[in-house]
């Protein structure tokens, strides 16, 4: 039997509900912030990557899927998203056709990791970028909106973990320090961050490998060498936060995985998701557009990993039923199965969700589909039924019954479920 390949899994028809409904709430509260969809290949040239995300990060060295193509050229599967959509900006003009440039994306995301619970190889992200606004309360937008939409999803349990990792003014010279604290230490660490000290020691910040924590509570922290443009930037990030009531925590180590990022980076986490609790993250990355090519445009947004949302509910035992239908039609009599169709079509033009048993099963079992599929009202239409012009109509939550002439099917159905 052939499976699924290692590190993807197929979202069957009960899970894709539940993704569903995140994607609803999603697109509801973007457009509430003026955010709108853009969709972007899976693909792309690999240099867009390689130059965006950092040559030396662990997803450009480790983790890319990367082939050849037949005329040479070198392609590689997303391994996230902001790289595509700041490369659709710039070919398409976007910031001089868009007078706020707000955008967002949903869509699959690959990546070479080792499969665990809520990450796959094949993995799904909804991202939210911003585009060419500079000042703080952009930053405290985006973490609005992403606590925002978490809570809609029903997440609980959460944390913002805040940080700034400065920029090209101050980083260089807090790198230089970092360099030179890990030189002292550099033999007591895993083999990668050995290898990270030397070629990009910020990256060591990031490492998740329990037996280097000690250590790397004991570096300098970047906080403590920002400039002055940062230290004020940061300190405004963190004012509108308390002025809208929004709980943070600073964390000096909160580097995330991706070489773009500039001044602020946060993260969220869930106490819903145990030991891997992270379940979005982002900041902000100025210089992006102009290194990939474009013009000096600053940037910022988050990503949220549909997997580890779709794990929280079954994580705090939410386990609604689900509804397939509102109207289940039950066709008993002889000829009764012509008068179901043109009732069922009726019903789904007026907006109603209805469907029928074709198999023309016994009022029993019919029944008890229509309880497995979560109908709110049964109708039936047995020879006594069809003989008179009506269906007898059962509301599946109180067993009520009531005969409904078939004529006022439509109406009575909106009248209740519209109520």
């Amino acid at each position: 039997m052939i499976q699924a390949i290692k590190g993807t899994r197929d979202i069957l028809p009960e899970e894709a509900e539940t993704w569903q409904r995140h994607e609803r709430i999603a697109r509801a509260v973007f457009a509430r912030y003026g955010y709108r969809e853009i969709r972007t290949p899976v693909f792309e040239e690999t240099q867009l990557f390689a130059r965006g995300i950092g040559s030396e990060t662990d997803i450009v060295s480790k983790e890319m899927y990367t082939f050849e193509d037949r005329d040479g050229g070198s392609l590689t599967l997303r391994p996230e998203a902001t790289a595509g959509i700041v490369r659709a900006v710039i070919e398409h003009n976007l910031a001089q056709s868009d007078p706020m440039l707000k955008l967002y994306a949903i869509g699959p995301m690959f990546r070479r990791e080792q499969p665990q619970k809520g990450r796959q190889r094949q993995f799904h992200q909804i991202n939210v970028e911003a585009f060419g606004m500079s000042r703080p309360s952009i930053d405290v937008e985006i973490v609005e909106l992403a606590l925002t939409l978490l809570a809609e999803c029903g997440v609980g349990g959460c944390e913002l973990l805040l940080n700034s990792v400065g920029d090209a003014h101050c980083r260089p010279a807090y790198l230089e320090t970092l360099r030179g604290a890990l030189a002292k230490e550099k033999a007591r660490l895993c083999a990668d961050c050995q290898r990270r000290a030397d070629v990009n020691p910020l990256r060591v910040l990031d490492c998740k490998v329990p037996a280097d924590q000690p250590l790397i509570a004991t570096l300098p922290k970047i906080t403590d060498h920002l400039c002055a443009e940062c230290r004020d930037h940061f300190a405004e990030v963190r004012r509108q936060l308390d002025l809208l009531g929004i709980a943070y925590r600073v964390e000096p180590r909160l580097v995330r995985g991706l070489d773009y990022y500039v001044r602020t980076t946060f993260e969220v986490t869930s106490s819903a998701l145990g030991a891997q609790n992270s379940v979005l993250g982002g900041g902000r990355y100025d210089g992006l557009v102009h290194e990939l090519g474009g013009p000096e445009l600053c940037g910022i947004g988050f990503a949220v990993g549909m997997e580890r949302l779709a794990l929280i509910p079954a994580a705090e035992g939410e386990s609604a039923q689900t509804r397939r239908c509102e109207v289940f039609l039950v066709p008993l009599a002889p000829g009764a199965l012509d008068r179901a169709l043109l009732a069922q079509r009726g019903l789904r033009a007026a907006g109603r969700s209805a469907l029928l048993d074709h198999e023309g099963r016994g009022l029993k079992s019919q029944m008890k589909k229509a309880d497995k599929l979560g109908a709110r009202f049964v109708a039936i239409l047995g020879e006594d039924e069809q003989a008179r012009g009506v269906w007898t109509v059962r509301n599946m939550a109180s067993s009520a019954q009531e005969e409904v002439p078939e004529a006022r099917l439509a109406e009575y159905f909106r009248e209740r479920l519209d109520g």
